[in-house]
């Protein structure tokens, strides 16, 4: 046996197709970062490389340690993200509005992207024990990640208490629990924001799912009943909470429907991103050449709009190619949890599926105008040392269970 074959052992299940198309949208993003930064000589491009290089070292680590062991500690784990979110309220740094981040060391930390690791690794150890589709399931994960979505969302951070919501429900359906159990949970969101937009659809959505609680739910008659008195109360909480948001929130979530109504104001960024995307044309205006770009005319570029810079200077091929790998990291995520040797390992897979594919959909979605403007950004793309650090751990715990799952022949 050589020493090559000796040193390579401890890695040598790992799902190196997953890896591969993680260091590719990495480098695709660093390269991204570092044409927005051209005109004013940012050095956010290199804290990005590092921050992946040392993230890449961290998971390749955790991918080597064997995950079941977190089962030992994911309350503890809870606990900790949970009290990091109260001290942001605290001794938090403000800014755009919000206070996101504690300064530890002259470094800016953001606590919520680590807190959405642990949402995951505490649900997957609480779902495990789930041996049947069963309401105090649902009750328990709602219990769970009510307190962190509730400190998330009071900073304001709206996009990460969204990612919430994703990563619970992704699992809850890994779990067993039925889709139209999923829709019922989901039906009070979407009951506070159709009475806004037009009351007849909200009232044939909640009669909907009325009928919906009363085919599905093992008790009809107080199941249609409860889910007819919550949908309405949800109604009149969204208007409630709506006027909790702040302005430049309430402006992105109306004006992706017609940005041309405040071009100047809360309609800049999208039609900024459109136009840019949209001159990239099939091949794109080249590296560092995009105009858009290089003149600075999209605000906060290097983060929730990296996007406009690849369809920009990469065209449509290198906007394509993005997609496709997070094509290819999502189904080599669900590949991992279908041959995961327990349902914890199963469900951490899944839970990062659902953390990274519902942010890509909606930054995506966002830059060419096809989902509201919610400060979500793109995993391994945008600028964000905490939220690369984050990704790169919740790659590890992901290698881990590949690295460490039964053999297969794929």
């Amino acid at each position: 046996m050589t020493y090559r074959s000796v040193w390579w052992r401890p890695w040598q299940d790992m799902d190196l197709t997953l890896l591969g198309a993680v260091l590719g949208l990495t480098a695709i993003g660093v390269t991204a970062i570092f044409s927005t930064g051209l005109t004013n000589h940012s050095s956010d491009w290199w804290q990005q490389a590092l921050i992946g290089l040392l993230g890449l070292g961290v998971a390749l680590l955790l991918a080597r340690w064997p995950y079941e062991s977190l089962r030992r500690w994911h309350w503890g784990i809870y606990a900790l993200a949970n009290a990091l979110l109260v001290a942001v309220m605290i001794v938090g740094t403000s800014a755009l509005g919000a206070e996101r981040w504690i300064s530890i060391g002259g470094f800016h930390v953001q606590p919520s992207e680590f807190a959405k690791v642990a949402l995951i690794v505490t649900l997957a150890a609480l779902l495990e024990k789930s041996r049947a589709p069963a309401l105090w399931t649902i009750l328990q994960a709602a219990i769970v990640v009510t307190p962190p979505w509730v400190l998330v969302f009071i900073q304001p951070n709206l996009g990460t208490a969204l990612i919430f919501v994703a990563i619970t429900l992704g699992m809850l359906y890994w779990a067993s629990i039925p889709l139209t159990w999923i829709a019922l949970l989901l039906s009070p969101l979407v009951s506070a924001i159709l009475l806004s937009l037009s009351l007849p659809v909200w009232g044939v959505w909640v009669a909907l799912m009325t009928g919906v609680a009363w085919w599905s739910l093992p008790w009809p008659r107080w199941g249609a009943l409860t889910a007819l008195v919550v949908n309405l109360t949800a109604g009149r909480l969204g208007q409630f909470f709506w006027g909790l948001l702040k302005d430049y929130q309430r402006d992105r979530l109306i004006l992706f429907l017609d940005p041309d109504k405040d071009p100047l104001g809360g309609g800049y960024h999208l039609i900024q991103s459109r136009i840019a995307i949209g001159s990239g044309g099939l091949w794109g205006q080249g590296l560092f050449q995009g105009t858009q770009t290089q003149l600075s005319f999209i605000p906060e570029q290097n983060t929730d709009f990296i996007f406009s810079v690849v369809g920009e200077e990469m065209g449509f091929v290198g906007a394509m190619l993005v997609v496709f790998l997070f094509w290819l990291v999502a189904l080599r995520l669900v590949l991992i949890a279908r041959s995961a040797r327990d349902g914890f390992g199963s469900l951490i897979a899944i839970g990062v599926l659902g953390m990274w594919m519902f942010q890509a959909v909606i930054n995506i979605g966002m830059t060419v105008g096809l989902a509201p403007i919610t400060g979500i950004p793109l995993p391994f793309l945008s600028y964000g040392r905490s939220a690369m650090l984050a990704n790169f751990i919740a790659l590890g715990l992901v290698q881990s269970v590949a690295n460490h799952r039964r053999k297969s022949l794929y």
